[in-house]
């Protein structure tokens, strides 16, 4: 029997997150922008989901704008808000008559973003762009330690008052590890000098997993995708506070409060919803559960000498563990273990078959030997102890069987 332990990667879709979005697909039509009773229908359909994700994530209705997915949901926000400052700046007298005068009205660098060496590269490859794309911004990366926490005194020293974003995942996709993010956010603004220093933070392997409250956290951003928990692939969003500067990237519709032009996709923002409805509901049963199996898998993975566990003495998500193997390549044992009907992943999934260490890794000081080796256990809410205990197997026979055939040929030689 197949044992799937890749819920990092995306999750299977909930019964009842199905049952709510079939009609959606085979009975309602309507655009949500048609002011007839069809359309009316599919706008109340919208606006319930809106609704749901606001209450998973702690915000307001009106904060959420709905996306394709955690991806659009980060390029929106970093480019949206640099093209938005970029907007202001040749608005603002000085800056007009600088370019009058033959400089460049954008004064290159002059606002600077500070993200996390640690993010998603939903946010490093888009951040890195930014100033490739003629956008007046500067990127200035966070380091983290040991176990992947941001360093708070290298924050301090790297966020100024020229700092206008701060971006933060809540909780690594590889690691499982779980920022601070209200302190960190107390940090910025203390090291921002009393300017305004907006900050967002990539929720999305967080929901569903741990409590999420925008409106206490102090947060201006977050991102969230529906795969995630339970929900359907294709669906996100952008939290976003009225006073974060911000402009849409898409044009041609006022859909998402101006954020997000096109007809959205009601099938899809319905699941979104009735997936938030449950990771609510289920939040504390869904933990408890997933944090007993990691607790197994970790007293198991201890029982094995070549193990070592990645920022095992951090506050982790509790589906999580992330592992490396001395002596092993990482791919490799993905492909043993899917020869044996087991899933996992070396961590991200959007960066997979790329054959180099991760760079959270390399953030984290990991040695590339061991980081090449990485597995990450992704644990979800159908898992059992019989597949904590079937996948233990399954690495021990693989790792013994491995060195048997590297004393062998070392006896040959």
């Amino acid at each position: 029997m197949a044992i799937y332990l890749d819920h990092n990667a995306t999750t299977a879709l909930d019964d009842a997150v199905l049952q709510a979005m079939l009609p959606y697909m085979q009975q309602f039509a309507g655009n949500p922008s048609s002011v007839h009773r069809f359309g009316r229908m599919q706008r109340d359909a919208i606006e319930q989901a809106r609704q749901q994700v606001a209450t998973l994530a702690g915000a307001q209705a009106e904060q959420v704008v709905f996306t394709s997915g955690g991806t659009e949901s980060n390029n929106l926000l970093l480019r949206g808000v640099a093209q938005k400052l970029y907007q202001v700046d040749n608005n603002r007298p000085d800056l007009r008559s600088n370019s009058q005068q033959g400089g460049q009205p954008d004064d290159r660098g002059r606002h600077r973003f500070a993200i996390s060496a640690v993010e998603h590269m939903s946010i490093i490859e888009p951040a890195n762009m930014l100033p490739k794309s003629g956008l007046p911004v500067q990127i200035d990366f966070l380091p983290v330690d040991a176990d992947g926490r941001v360093d708070e005194q290298a924050m301090k020293d790297i966020v100024t008052g020229d700092t206008t974003l701060v971006s933060v995942m809540t909780a690594n996709n590889e690691t499982g590890v779980i920022q601070d993010i209200p302190a960190l956010i107390e940090h910025a603004k203390q090291a921002s000098a009393g300017k305004h220093c907006f900050f967002h933070s990539d929720a999305s392997q967080a929901a569903g997993k741990i409590e999420l409250d925008f409106r206490a956290s102090g947060l201006h951003a977050m991102t969230l995708s529906a795969h995630k928990f339970y929900g359907p692939l294709g669906a996100g969003a952008l939290i976003v506070d009225k006073s974060l500067p911000i402009s849409a990237l898409l044009y041609g519709g006022s859909q998402e409060h101006g954020l997000r032009a096109g007809t959205e996709n009601i099938p899809a923002i319905v699941g979104f919803g009735m997936a938030a409805q449950l990771a609510v509901e289920q939040l504390a049963t869904r933990s408890a559960h997933v944090r007993e199996l990691r607790d197994s898998l970790e007293a198991g993975l201890k029982q094995i000498e070549a193990v070592h566990i990645f920022a095992e003495h951090a506050e982790r998500l509790p589906n999580t563990v992330q592992f490396g193997v001395n002596g092993f390549d990482g791919e490799t044992l993905l492909m043993q273990l899917d020869r044996r009907a087991i899933a996992v992943s070396s961590g991200s999934a959007c960066t997979s078959g790329k054959g180099e260490p991760s760079h959270v890794h390399r953030a984290m000081g990991i040695q590339d030997e061991l980081a090449s080796s990485a597995i990450r256990v992704s644990l979800g809410k159908t898992n059992t102890l019989s597949d904590v205990e079937g996948f233990l197997s399954a690495l021990a026979e693989i790792i013994e069987s491995n060195r048997q055939s590297a004393v062998m040929m070392a006896a040959n030689i």
